[in-house]
């Protein structure tokens, strides 16, 4: 067994999501379910265990879910963060450009340098080129840099113009005070549906919805305010399906 809440666990953060973890077990095991006594933490915590028949709970990115984890895995729900503009369960892309950038509109960056995290990452490669395409412009891929704290870090050291970073994951550095100094929010991407929470394929996703609902509503105020978490919607399958996939960076002119 497998569980795993990788995708806003920052290290200051880590005791709140085993709180929750520890409730979500206890709720999993109180309803016939068995669940692993702890979660798993590191490089395992993402594809291996989305990928892991034997995964109890796990939260990927919308990307992942319809590109490549659809008809293998279990949709369980989709937590709600409360992202400001955004309906229950959904989120968005924040623009972080550099403080003294004079350009004022996504609009002006065409053709400017796009940190990214990964290719298959909804908010932080999909989302801006989606919303580009509909604004008529075209980003120019700068580097990857492997996680959303990177990039913006590669933003504010020059190695890049703008990135597009996950608004909870920016609200959770922000609040931790880890966002990198000299950078403001230019604008947002249009909302699509957030990090679904996911389990192995045949698994009780109304028996898992409801042990993680019951979680976060037992959770201690404090940790739900720090992780930023409201409680848990069901989104359709179809919703994440809808969402465009871009072409991968690959097929974009590199930077010279």
């Amino acid at each position: 067994m497998i569980a795993s809440l990788g995708m806003y666990d920052l290290p200051a953060l880590s005791a709140d999501n085993d709180a929750l973890w520890a409730l979500v077990r206890d709720g999993l095991r109180a309803r016939g379910v068995a669940a692993p006594d702890a979660l798993t933490r590191g490089e395992a915590a993402y594809w291996q265990a989305w990928q892991d028949p034997a995964l109890v709970l796990g939260q990927t990115c919308g990307y992942p879910f319809r590109a490549r984890l659809h008809g293998h895995v279990t949709l369980v729900g989709t937590p709600d963060f409360g992202v400001p503009g955004c309906a229950p369960g959904h989120y968005r892309s924040v623009y972080v450009v550099r403080a003294d950038d004079s350009r004022t509109r996504v609009e002006d960056f065409d053709g400017a340098a796009l940190a990214w995290n990964e290719a298959l990452s909804q908010s932080g490669w999909a989302a801006p080129n989606n919303d580009a395409a509909r604004r008529g412009i075209a980003f120019r891929p700068g580097p990857q840099t492997g996680a959303h704290a990177n990039s913006a870090r590669a933003v504010a050291a020059g190695q890049a113009d703008i990135a597009a970073l996950d608004a909870v994951t920016w609200m959770l550095l922000t609040a931790q005070g880890l966002a990198p100094a000299g950078l403001r929010v230019l604008d947002a991407t249009p909302p699509t549906p957030g990090l679904p929470y996911i389990a192995g394929p045949g698994a009780d996703a109304a028996a898992t919805f409801d042990a993680v609902e019951g979680a976060i509503a037992a959770l201690p105020a404090a940790s739900r305010a720090r992780l930023h978490l409201r409680g848990i919607v069901r989104i359709p399958v179809a919703d994440y399906l809808a969402v465009p996939n871009p072409p991968a960076p690959v097929h974009f002119a590199q930077p010279g």
